[in-house]
C-alpha cells in the first residue's frame, strides 16, 4: 500500500540509499535535512551531518531521485534538549550519550511533528536495525543484518506509537551493498568516511567545547585516591570519565583509572583497574520496546556501552521505568548516565539511563 513517508536525510551514503529504497518501494517519498545548530554555535568548520554543506547535499540527492525536499530548523530545541544536557551532564560528573537523547527528542518527536504538519503517514531513515510487528501486537526492535553496523543500542528509547510508523529500509542490508547501491546511482555522498564522534563535536574534545560554549572555566580540584588521599591536582571534572587512565597528567608509581567523580567535592576519584569491575547497577527511564513490563525478574543480557559486548545477566524491574540488572560476572566501567540496553536474542527488550 503506497506511503506518504518523510525520509530524514542528512547528505550522507546510508538515508541517500533510505531515501531512494523507500522510493523504488513505490511510496510518496519527501526528503528533511534537520538543522540543528550552525558551524559558529559549535565553533568549527568541520562537515558534520546537519552543516550546511551536507544540507545541500542532501537536497542535491532529493533533486536526484525527484523527490520534494524540506529543511526543519531546530536550531531552539536542539540546543535545550540535547547541548544543554549534555553540558550539564559533565558538570554533574555524569557521562551522557547524546546520540540517544537526539534520537529520542529530535530525530523521532520533532520529525513525527513535522511529518503530520506535512501530512506524512511515516517517517525513513538510514538507521540498521529492524522493526518486526509481533502476533502480540507489540513492535519489536531487531538488531540489523550487518551486526558490525547495527543501531539497535541508540534507538531503544522509540515508543511503540513511533516504531509503528517508522520505516528503516537498511535494516536488512550490509554496509557494502549501500555503498554498491549509492555509487550505482551517482550519490555523491557513496565514498565519504562515516564520523565517529558526536555530530556537534567534531574533534572530539569535550572539554574545550563545554568550556567555549558556556565561557566558564571549569574549576580544578584534587585526585584522590580510595582512600582519600590527595594525589594531584585536576583540571576540572569536565576533563574525566570513569575508566580514563590516559590524560590524567600524574607521575604514578603504578596505572590507575578513574573510579568515579565527587562533584560535591570537586574530587576525581582513582583507583586500579581490579576497582573498576562492578556486577550491578540500577536504570531509570526505562523504556520497554519488544515486551510490556514483566511482574518478575528474568535472564537476559544487557549492553553498558555502545560497544560493549552484552553480557548475561538477570533484570529486575523495580517499577514500570526503572529496573536493577545484576550480570552474572563483574562488568568494566560501569557509568552514570551512560544507557543500558536489554537484549534477548537479536531483539531489544528495553533501555534506560544508568544511575
Amino acid at each position: 500500500m503506497k506511503k506518504k513517508v518523510l525520509v530524514a536525510m542528512s547528505g550522507g551514503v546510508d538515508s541517500s540509499v533510505a531515501a531512494l529504497l523507500v522510493k523504488e518501494a513505490g511510496h510518496d517519498a519527501t526528503g528533511v535535512t534537520m538543522r540543528l545548530y550552525d558551524n559558529d554555535t559549535i565553533g568549527s568548520d568541520a562537515k558534520t551531518c546537519c552543516s550546511l554543506e551536507n544540507i545541500n547535499d542532501a537536497k542535491s540527492v532529493a533533486n536526484s531521485l525527484g523527490i520534494p525536499f524540506e529543511v526543519c530548523d531546530f536550531r531552539p530545541e536542539f540546543e535545550e534538549k540535547v547541548i544543554s544536557k549534555f553540558i550539564s551532564a559533565y558538570e554533574h560528573g555524569i557521562t551522557p550519550n547524546p546520540c540517544v537523547d537526539c534520537n529520542r527528542t529530535l530525530k523521532f518527536d520533532e520529525l513525527f511533528r513535522a511529518g503530520k504538519e506535512l501530512g506524512q503517514d511515516y517517517i525513513a531513515t538510514g538507521h540498521y536495525v529492524i522493526v518486526e510487528h509481533g502476533e502480540d501486537g507489540r513492535y519489536k526492535l531487531k538488531k540489523a543484518v550487518d551486526l558490525s553496523k547495527d543501531q539497535s543500542y541508540v534507538l531503544y528509547s522509540l515508543s511503540q506509537e513511533q516504531l509503528s510508523h517508522t520505516m528503516f529500509p537498511l535494516g536488512s542490508m550490509h554496509k557494502s551493498e549501500t555503498r554498491t547501491i549509492a555509487e550505482a546511482h551517482g550519490f555523491i555522498s557513496a565514498k565519504r568516511k562515516e564520523s565517529q564522534d558526536i555530530c556537534f563535536i567534531p574533534d572530539g574534545d569535550y572539554a574545550s567545547f563545554i568550556e567555549r560554549y558556556t565561557g566558564k572555566k571549569i574549576a580544578s580540584g584534587n585526585f584522590v585516591d580510595m582512600d582519600g588521599n590527595v594525589l594531584g591536582i585536576h583540571r576540572g571534572i569536565i576533563h574525566y570519565t570513569v575508566g580514563q587512565r590516559k590524560g590524567l597528567g600524574l607521575a604514578l608509581k603504578h596505572p590507575m583509572y578513574v573510579q568515579y567523580i565527587d562533584v560535591d567535592n570537586n574530587e576525581v576519584v582513582l583507583g586500579s583497574n581490579e576497582d573498576l569491575f562492578k556486577r550491578e547497577l540500577t536504570a531509570h527511564n526505562f523504556n520497554w520496546v519488544s515486551i510490556a513490563c514483566p511482574d518478575a525478574p528474568f535472564r537476559a543480557k544487557a549492553r553498558i556501552r555502545y560497544k560493549h559486548k552484552e553480557a548475561p545477566a538477570t533484570i529486575t524491574p523495580l517499577s514500570e521505568t526503572e529496573v536493577k540488572i545484576v550480570f552474572d560476572e563483574p562488568q568494566r566501567a560501569i557509568t552514570k548516565g551512560q544507557s543500558v540496553v536489554v537484549y534477548d536474542g537479536d531483539y531489544v527488550v528495553g533501555g534506560g539511563k544508568i544511575v
